[in-house]
C-alpha cells in the first residue's frame, strides 16, 4: 500500500505537531503491518519524532514485544479494549524515546471476522507520559485496502487529539 497524499499530509501534520510540543513517536501496530510508521517516516525530518514503531502481528508478538498479558489476550481477543491500550501502554515502556504512542490492533478483512468482531472493527490506543490512555474503536466500512487506510488516518486522528488534551491540561 502507498500513501495517498491525504496520508501523507495527515503524517506531515502529526510531524510538526510532536515537534512542536517536543514529543517522539512510536507505533504498536497489527492490522497495519507497519503502515502508519511508513506513513510518518515518508515525511522529511521525520527522524526528529519518531523513535520506532513496533509490527505485532501475532498474539506471540503483542506478548513479547510489548508485554501485552497472555490471559489479556485468552480473555478479550487481540482485537479489543483493553489490548489496544496494553498495546500502547507497552509501546511507551519499551520505546528509549518515545513519550507519545499509538496502537492498532483490528480485523481489516476480507475474512477473520464473526458477528462479534466484525470485519472492519479496529480498536486504537494512544498513550503518552504522566497522561491517561486514550482509547477508540471503529467499524470501517470497505476492502481490505480502506479499512487500513482508514485505520491510518484516524491513528493520526488520535494523535492529535492527545496533543490536543495535552495543550488544554498542561503537565
Amino acid at each position: 500500500m502507498t500513501p495517498d497524499q491525504e496520508m501523507l499530509d495527515a503524517a506531515s501534520g502529526i510531524i510538526d505537531l510532536c515537534r512542536r510540543h517536543g514529543e517522539k513517536l512510536a507505533t504498536a501496530e497489527s492490522c497495519t503491518g507497519g503502515l502508519i510508521g511508513g506513513c510518518l517516516t515518508a515525511v522529511d525530518g521525520s527522524s526528529s519524532v519518531v523513535d520506532g514503531g513496533f509490527i505485532t502481528y501475532s498474539n506471540e508478538a503483542k506478548m513479547a514485544m510489548l508485554a501485552v498479558p497472555g490471559d489479556m489476550l485468552a480473555e478479550f481477543g487481540a482485537v479489543s479494549e483493553p489490548v489496544a491500550r496494553a498495546m500502547a501502554e507497552g509501546a511507551l515502556r519499551h520505546s528509549p524515546l518515545a513519550s507519545i504512542t499509538v496502537a492498532v490492533t483490528g480485523i481489516a478483512g476480507p475474512g477473520g471476522g464473526s458477528a462479534e468482531k466484525p470485519v472492519g472493527l479496529v480498536h486504537f490506543g494512544c498513550a503518552a507520559s504522566n497522561r491517561p490512555t486514550l482509547h477508540q474503536s471503529h467499524i470501517f466500512k470497505g476492502n481490505r485496502h480502506e479499512v487500513r487506510r482508514q485505520t491510518i488516518l484516524c491513528a493520526f486522528a488520535l494523535i492529535r487529539e492527545m496533543l490536543a488534551r495535552t495543550e488544554q491540561q498542561p503537565l
